[in-house]
């Protein structure tokens, strides 16, 4: 076994290398970033060595630097996570050629399976199912138009070199061809480098489930079951399961021998996942193979009890695989959701900003357990522009599908998240649906229901107003004096002493009146409704409300978390954001400009869709922005013209910086 591995990577699957290094008692050296100097994972291992600045091209992608960082603190292995380098052939090579192992599989089966259209034409020699589709070579335009007018629309457009979604668009019509081939090919040079495209008819109603195959350097390959991973937004995964409902063993049986055929066709060692996309009534056809370990592997690892990173530092040190086919066995049910920084009511923009609050459930941090959590930053971090918007993962186990839904549903509900948008309430809101609840999978569930995903209310204004108020009451009874005149209860003789706050959701303001009564209680009044209000605080985040009309009162925990005069509310009914706005404060202040074209977030401005002069309707797109790896069209505000471009193609552009000037 190794003495010492190199971590070519960041975040939650660093810190989890690490862990199972550790563990095993291998040394591990971090390699970090300008703005990751002080990241988790790099506190994680043993040492750490600076490689660049904060963009991927200038540290994480530069691997000459990184295998300068093993050589000098003598690390025997680089492990690359996923993402950055991790199936990069050329970076495999150039590990072997410096006397480093690459914890991988060979330069060569990353080359085979890293080229979608070169992989297809591999696993068709291999008997493997595939969908109908062009994957040539030549990409002339006009071809690729005939092709897939040919293959009939709907047709699925995909970067011939990527993953991860990026460079894929659905084209349901011909006269969509041109620009969403456009945009795959400007996302595709901008991620990989490689604009070549693959055309497959697009598969109405698909699930999309992969097999976990491992194989070791003395010809022996497994598969450690499947994985329904069909809950997607803009072809990046959002939920996913094990084992995938529905499965037959004879179904199990056929996919995962498919999946080890695809491996053996190109020599594969190592943690691998060969993807399918499958009809509803079972068939399925190749997609793709990631030559490296999953984002979602922690499932597989919850239903068989294997650590999979564990046989990944085995295998790569030349020792067979743990366990036969026949000796794998699987119990028990787990999901993983995806906590991102980003907003799901506005097109799943990401976010960036600072993590005020992070608070977890409890749970069990690497071992085999009912929830895990698996993160690379903790509470105080910041989110940055450069690098992916996944900020955790958490993980559910449970006997059967339905108590892990279950402990989904409350591990989701005990995850406060303060600072920025993320997708937590959606997460919730998708594991609640009929769908995904009924196990009827696809990867069009989102849109299905995106009627009770979206924009949906949060926590009602009586109930959130509550909890600031009590807050606020909670903060007052911890700072106050002990001598009765320091008190700030509002005492009277007689008749009720009412305090007014004054509280804003949104763009919305809201006149709260409490009211104490000479002869105790008290009454809450919000939107014109006044109902009996009492709280026990146990400190200034963590209360007990108590509302409702006279015996008929409703009993709610409830978390808040303050920054300035902002208040973040969880209850187990949802969670919601108030200002208590300080009237004196704000005096004078005016409403934002209106009808102005700005960055919805901070990121590269990759193209204007129209020039100085232009006349533009509403909801006409005017500029796409690329952030977090993924490209974003930004549409005007209102009827107008364009009278100037405020920045060039290329530029860096802040969150709220405005793009370009319209005139009525």
């Amino acid at each position: 076994m190794f003495k010492k591995i190199l971590i070519a990577n960041r975040g939650e699957i660093a810190c989890r290398v690490a862990a199972t290094a550790k563990r095993l008692g291998i040394q591990t050296v971090a390699v970090y970033s300008e703005a990751d100097a002080d990241a988790q994972h790099v506190k994680a291992c043993d040492q750490a060595v600076l490689i660049g600045g904060p963009a991927p091209r200038d540290s994480y992608l530069q691997w000459e630097r990184i295998l300068a960082a093993a050589k000098a603190t003598g690390a025997e292995a680089v492990h690359p996570g996923y993402g950055f380098l991790s199936e990069n052939e050329a970076f495999a090579q150039a590990c072997a050629d410096a006397g480093v192992v690459f914890i991988g599989p060979p330069p060569s089966a990353i080359q085979a399976m890293g080229l979608k259209a070169e992989s297809k034409r591999l696993m068709e020699a291999a008997g493997v199912p595939l969908v109908p589709g062009y994957h040539g070579a030549d990409q002339d335009l006009a071809l690729l138009q005939r092709e897939a007018d040919r293959i009939g629309y709907p047709v699925l457009i995909k970067a011939s070199a990527g993953g991860g979604g990026k460079g894929m668009r659905a084209v349901f019509s011909a006269n969509e061809f041109d620009a969403a081939l456009a945009s795959c090919k400007r996302e595709a040079i901008n991620s990989f480098g490689d604009d070549a495209v693959l055309i497959e008819r697009y598969v109405q109603k698909p699930r999309h489930i992969e097999i976990q195959v491992f194989g070791d350097a003395h010809g022996d390959c497994v598969y450690l079951f499947e994985r329904d991973c069909s809950v997607q937004r803009r072809h990046q995964k959002v939920l996913e399961e094990a084992p995938a409902p529905g499965m037959t063993p004879e179904r199990r049986a056929q996919m995962g021998e498919a999946a080890v055929a695809a491996a053996k066709a190109v020599g594969y060692v190592g943690a691998g996942t060969v993807e399918f996309i499958a009809e509803q009534d079972g068939r399925f056809y190749f997609m793709e193979m990631n030559t490296r370990l999953q984002v979602e592997h922690p499932v597989t690892e919850a239903i068989t009890g294997q650590d999979l990173v564990e046989w990944q530092l085995r295998v790569a040190a030349g020792q067979p695989l743990p366990l036969k086919q026949h000796e794998l066995t699987m119990r028990g049910h787990a999901i993983e959701a995806r906590i991102c920084a980003e907003n799901p009511d506005g097109g799943f923009l990401p976010a960036t900003g600072r993590l005020d609050v992070a608070r977890w459930p409890a749970h069990v941090a690497f071992e085999r357990g009912h929830i895990r959590i698996d993160a690379g930053v903790r509470e105080g971090d910041a989110i940055s522009p450069f690098y992916d918007s996944m900020i955790a993962k958490l993980i559910v186990w449970g006997e059967d599908r339905a108590q892990a839904l279950a402990r989904l549903d409350a591990a989701l509900r005990d995850t406060h998240i303060v600072g920025l948008h993320t997708n937590v309430s959606f997460l919730r809101r998708c594991a609640a649906t009929a769908s995904f609840s009924n196990a009827d999978l696809d990867t069009g569930l989102i849109e299905r229901e995106k009627a009770v995903l979206f924009d949906q209310p949060g926590l009602p204004l009586r109930v959130s107003a509550a909890a600031v108020v009590a807050h606020t009451l909670a903060v007052e009874a911890a700072t106050q004096g002990a001598d009765p005149w320091s008190a700030r209860d509002g005492f009277r003789l007689f008749g009720a002493a009412t305090r007014r706050f004054d509280l804003a959701a949104g763009d919305t303001h809201h006149g709260v009146l409490l009211a104490r009564h000479h002869r105790g209680g008290m009454t809450l009044t919000v939107a014109d409704e006044t109902v009996d209000f009492a709280v026990r605080s146990s400190d200034t985040e963590t209360h007990e409300l108590f509302l409702g009309h006279g015996s008929e009162l409703q009993r709610l925990r409830v978390k808040t978390y303050a920054q300035g005069e902002r208040v973040a509310v969880f209850a187990s009914q949802g969670s919601a954001v108030l200002t208590e706005v300080d009237l004196l404060a704000h005096a004078g202040d005016s409403a934002a400009e209106g009808g102005r074209l700005t960055a919805p977030m901070p990121g590269k401005l990759v193209a204007f869709l129209a020039q100085a002069g232009d006349s533009v309707t509403k909801g006409q797109p005017l500029a796409v922005m690329e952030a977090m790896k993924m490209e974003h069209t930004i549409s005007s505000p209102r009827d107008g013209k364009v009278a100037e471009l405020l920045f060039s193609v290329g530029d860096q552009v802040t969150d709220g910086a405005e793009l370009l000037k319209l005139e009525s």
